[in-house]
């Protein structure tokens, strides 16, 4: 299973699932991150976490723990 914490900059991905219960799920999903949407990595922080993406124009940073919540392909 890749998760979007997998993903190398540059590397555009599809989401195949959330993972997670309850309000994370609900959080992720509000920020738009849903099945069968594409996320673009654009960079990672200099310590490594939040990890910057785009999706669905616009730009977004989400932690690590919760980018290993969602798979992709």
């Amino acid at each position: 299973m890749k998760t979007l914490r997998d993903a190398k900059v540059g590397e555009t991905v599809k989401i195949v699932k959330l993972h997670g219960e309850g309000a994370v799920k609900r959080r992720i999903m509000d920020m738009g991150i849903t099945k069968g949407v594409e996320v673009f990595v654009r960079k990672l922080a200099p310590l490594g976490d939040p990890i910057e993406v785009n999706v669905r124009n616009y730009e977004l940073s989400i932690r690590k723990a919760d980018a290993d919540m969602i798979e992709v392909e």
